[in-house]
Parts: structure tokens; sequence; C-alpha cells
């Protein structure tokens, strides 16, 4: 039986179609979020449906994320928290803490020894602990946001970004660039900035490894390495990170 997942979140919109029988992934895509959620939104449906050659509509949807109540075609509306929470057990059953940081929010997760949500913290207010940073950073460098890992790999310098808000950090690359301050220390002060506010994101919980980390900015592995880091602790990374929600809303989908 097809069930599909879509996660339209403020950056991007995700989608999954899942065999419930076989327990795979038969389909993943994403796209920029549009203005019109619904048009972003079929014409993922589109792509999926032909590369499976499927004639007959799915009509059990799951949906997530920021846009989830704009699809009135869903059979469910589902949580965030929920659907990162299934798409990261599908991978990794034994997980006890999740750590997703998007392009607006990030969000931490912990499980009991069963997979069940135990308490989860989400910054939704302050763009210093998500990917939005990582676009500001990018911006000023003149690079594509899926350079920055690589550029991070070349630092030699352990640079320390004084700002706790991303307007007065961006001033402080600003300062920084023109100091001659090369562009891949930069960057890895950004990453280790970020992983700082995660670490006092997770002050106040109490977690447990094994830990995963997903979402669109697990994409960036120095940022991985960063984390780590500051956790101390081993980060396991789902294959495709950013569709997660979008496979765990295809897995609760009724």
């Amino acid at each position: 039986m097809l069930k599909i997942g879509i996660d339209i979140g403020s950056r991007n919109t995700k989608i999954v179609i899942y065999d419930a029988q076989t327990k795979r992934i038969e389909f993943s895509a994403f796209q920029t979020t549009e203005v019109s959620v619904t048009n972003g939104v079929n014409n993922l449906l589109k792509e999926g449906y032909t590369a499976l050659g499927i004639t007959r509509k799915i009509n059990t949807i799951g949906v997530t994320g920021y846009g989830r109540k704009l699809y009135q075609e869903a059979s469910s509306i589902l949580s965030e928290i929920s659907c990162h929470t299934a798409g990261c057990l599908y991978y990794f059953p034994h997980i006890r803490t999740i750590i997703d940081i998007g392009g607006q929010d990030s969000k931490i997760i912990t499980l009991n020894e069963k997979g069940k949500v135990t308490d989860f913290v989400m910054n939704d207010k302050c763009a210093a602990g998500t990917g939005r940073f990582l676009e500001m950073t990018a911006m000023r460098l003149g690079c594509d946001v899926s350079e920055l890992s690589h550029l991070a790999s070349k630092s030699t310098r352990n640079l320390t970004l004084n700002s706790t808000c991303v307007v007065f950090a961006e001033s402080e690359i600003i300062g920084m660039l023109s100091s001659s301050i090369p562009p891949e220390d930069i960057v890895r002060s950004v990453h280790r900035s970020i992983a700082k506010r995660i670490l006092a994101q997770m002050s106040v919980m109490v977690w447990e490894q094994p830990l995963v980390f997903t979402g669109g900015v697990a994409l960036n592995k120095d940022m991985g390495k960063c984390l780590s880091e500051a956790l101390n602790s081993q980060l396991l990374t789902p294959p495709e990170p950013e569709i997660t929600a979008a496979l765990g809303a295809a897995i609760l989908a009724k």
C-alpha cells in the first residue's frame, strides 16, 4: 500500500512516496516552497507519479511542516515532532535524541527506550541556531550554501563569533572580511557558533546517546563535525536528512 508524506517547510517542500507493506521509500524529492503551496505540492506529486508509473491517485497523504494547514488534500495533518521522530526511527531504531536544524527553526527531541517522545524544545524565534544563519553567511561570502562545508574544512584557526544575534553577527562577519580573515575561518566560526547555540538549547533537557542529526542543515558535514565536538558525542545522520519529516509523515499517514 502506497502512502505519501509531505513536509511543507519555510524554505523547501519535500515529498516521500512510501510502501507500507515493504517499508521502502519508493520516491523522494524536494523543491523550494512556492507562494502557492498547493501548486508546489502538485508539481512534486506529478513528478513522483510519473517516476513510478502511478495512474491512480493515492489517497493516504500525511502532511507536516510550517505550511501543513495550507494543503487541503491531506488525509492526516501531523506535528513536526512526531514526523521527525518516525522518520529518524526508520533509519535508527535505537536513537534517544534527535537534533533537527531547518531553515527557520531548530528542534531537540528526546525519546525513551521504546522510541516514545519524552520531551522537546524548539527555537523558532532566533535565527542564530538555524539554517538562516548559514544563508546569511553564504550571501556575505558570495557563495552557495552548499559550498560552506567544503570551505570550512580548510580552516586552520579557531575563531569565535562574539555576537549571539544573527543581525550583529552579520556586522561582525563584515568586519572579519574587511580584516582579510580567510572565508574558511569565518565559516568555521559560524558553524561553531550554531553548535554552541544548539548546546545551550539542549542544556535544559536530559538527553542521551545515540543522537541523530537531521534536517536540511545536516547535509553540511562540517556543521555536523562542529556539533559533534560541542556535544562530545558521535552523531548519526540519515542518508537524506532533508526528507526525514516527509518520510515520517508518510509512515504515520492514515
